[in-house]
């Protein structure tokens, strides 16, 4: 699998990780950034606003939602998208929201819930303020042949055309086995090509899409416009999952060649050792950028 960030070669008074951690400080400290690198989330990507992932934070939140979204927000984020209401109401999970100046632009959702309630979890994503609707993961015999794939890109049509006329973007977020040979194309490709792209967006996974061994910016360059939110999430050199900045992928360039069509970015790490350390280094590394 290429590596997408060359290894530092030229001496240097401060690593990249030191000058990572001393960003986090001054910024905690409402510090001026260091030479070279910008704070609050501003970059020359146009990256003003990081979200998180709450399935980062779902043991966290099944204990209680309250704390862990105040936490969430006390480390910067503004953004987050959702995995679950954890036993609360649509209208009880808006309050604690905006309780801690959180937005919600997105939501993910099951296939089994766009196929049997779909009119509701609507309804519920207008009063969370979703602008986007996703479902996250397809089941193996909904990915078995090129023509059963054709057939859940016309189901996501409809979806879509559904939220469309409750001014909200169905998309589909996408993980590794997408990528694999599928009747020598892929299922993520007889979905772009099967998807109106008035009707569904894409939210492109970077780590996931890496670990397949494909390669982002080739995705980004053939369809422009089509990837509104990424998933960011980092891959160390034996494939394994690590915090923003950890890892290998060059996400500076990735944002770049996006040229502002991605317009969330939400950091996510599945399974972190701490959630709350993971995710803060996470959101100064993309400070960082």
């Amino acid at each position: 699998m290429p590596r997408h960030e060359p290894p530092d070669t030229a001496p240097s008074p401060m690593t990249r990780r030191e000058a990572l951690t001393r960003l986090g400080a001054l910024a905690a400290l409402g510090a001026a950034s260091l030479p070279g690198l910008s704070c609050r989330g501003l970059s020359a990507h146009g990256l003003q606003t990081i979200g998180l992932q709450l399935y980062t934070v779902r043991k966290d939140m099944e204990r209680s939602v309250e704390r862990t979204l105040a936490r969430v927000a006390e480390i910067g984020f503004k953004e987050v998208e959702l995995a679950g209401l954890f036993q609360r109401t649509p209208p009880q999970f808006a309050e604690l929201l905006k309780a801690n100046g959180l937005a919600a632009p997105s939501g993910h959702l099951g296939l089994d819930v766009m196929r049997t309630a779909w009119d509701k979890a609507l309804d519920d994503s207008a009063t969370l303020g979703h602008k986007y609707v996703v479902v996250a993961w397809i089941p193996p015999e909904e990915r078995s042949s090129v023509d059963v794939v054709r057939k859940l890109g016309e189901d996501f049509n409809r979806a879509g055309e559904a939220a469309r006329k409750r001014g909200m973007t169905f998309a589909y977020h996408n993980h590794d086995f997408e990528f694999e040979p599928l009747g020598g194309t892929t299922c993520y490709d007889v979905l772009l090509a099967t998807c109106e792209p008035s009707l569904v967006e894409f939210e492109l996974d970077l780590f996931w899409i890496t670990k397949a061994g494909k390669d982002p910016l080739a995705y980004l360059a053939q369809q422009p416009g089509r990837f509104t939110m990424v998933h960011v999430k980092d891959m160390a050199t034996d494939g394994s999952m690590v915090d923003v900045g950890a890892g290998t992928i060059d996400f500076a360039k990735i944002f770049a060649a996006a040229n502002g069509g991605i317009k969330h970015y939400f950091v996510e790490h599945d399974n972190p050792s701490d959630p709350f350390v993971s995710i803060t280094a996470s959101y100064r590394a993309l400070q960082a950028l």
